[in-house]
């Protein structure tokens, strides 16, 4: 490079500019051994002019991350209202709008070669120990006791931190960031329910099936329940338990059971004593997936007032199912 081209570069220069020349001569000489004014003489810049941009040395490779990180904090801190899981998961996912790969994916990705491991690990812990603190905060705000919701923080920032881990080992911008901290929120939102904790650990429904290879089919393969656990015994007896995300108890009185009925059902598919509801992604496909498999369609998916969309069926083993779909509020 020519003097004339290097002494023109400090109009050009940018955070990126910057960056690049720290990345090159960390991979060269090292992080411990590059100094700030390594950095600067690489990117033709002067000193002064560094600072500009960074605040020190490890922040060319974190500052896209604080910024992103900076806005989570900010969007649980002015969000309101009991719906604090979901908007913990929403500004989780936020955090991949418009972030490019950047040094600190490249850094991610040759930790060793840089020689900066220890570096990385003690300013990630830091990055996890924000987001830890703005989600737990959000969380008890949304009436979650203190012990779960900071549980809940811990889980969401391992859970962002990776996700980004996992996407630049993956290749950044060969693939989506958005997907890696769906993934990872998808693992920490269990630890993040604001429901008070009661003396019953789990609620469990048992249903005697004489087919009972067709209907562990039925609600393992085609509803979609995982099986967590199962047994055999002497004389042939099978047990099988499948995982169903979040369990409630509904109890409803007689008026309340009209009610639905005349909302859920054209007045022909009475409610039993007891229904089984699965909150469902797309109740329209859930219920034609369940029927093609012969279950058999009671009411078709219709909106109720509470902005659901609800469908009922009977299922193997004579089980009467309500599969509903959130449709939040209104557009």
């Amino acid at each position: 490079m020519s003097t004339e081209q290097r002494a023109g570069r400090p109009r050009a220069s940018s955070r990126e500019t910057i960056a690049e020349a720290a990345c090159e001569l960390f991979l060269e000489q090292g992080y411990e051994q590059t100094s700030i004014v390594d950095i600067a003489s690489r990117a033709g810049v002067s000193r002064s002019s560094f600072f500009n941009y960074f605040s020190s040395k490890s922040d060319v490779l974190w500052a896209g991350l604080d910024e992103r990180v900076t806005a989570f904090e900010h969007r649980l801190a002015e969000s309101a209202g009991t719906d604090a899981a979901d908007q913990v998961r929403a500004a989780t996912l936020a955090v991949a709008e418009s972030f490019a790969p950047d040094s600190l994916a490249l850094a991610i990705v040759n930790a060793t070669a840089m020689g900066l491991e220890a570096e990385y690990e003690r300013d990630a812990a830091l990055r996890r120990a924000r987001v830890a603190r703005a989600v737990s905060a959000r969380l008890m705000r949304g009436g979650a006791d203190r012990v779960r919701a900071e549980v809940a923080g811990a889980a969401w920032g391992g859970a962002v931190l990776a996700a980004i881990e996992a996407w630049a080992h993956d290749g950044a911008g060969r693939t989506s960031l958005e997907r890696f901290l769906s993934i990872a929120a998808h693992a920490a939102a269990p630890v993040s329910s604001t429901v008070p904790a009661g003396e019953v650990a789990q609620l469990r429904v048992v249903v005697q099936a004489a087919a009972f290879d067709q209907t562990l089919a039925f609600y393992r393969d085609v509803v979609g329940m995982p099986q967590a656990e199962a047994y055999e015994a002497d004389g042939g007896a099978r047990v099988a338990i499948l995982a169903a995300g979040r369990a409630t108890l509904e109890i409803a009185n007689p008026a309340q059971v009209e009610f639905i009925d005349s909302v859920e059902t054209d007045g022909d598919a009475p409610s039993d004593r007891i229904r089984l509801a699965l909150e469902v992604a797309d109740t329209a496909t859930a219920a034609a997936r369940l029927a093609d498999a012969g279950a058999d369609v009671e009411a078709s998916a219709r909106e109720t007032p509470w902005r659901s969309l609800n469908a009922r069926l009977r299922g193997p083993a004579g089980l009467q199912l309500t599969l509903f779909q959130e449709l939040g509020p209104e557009p």
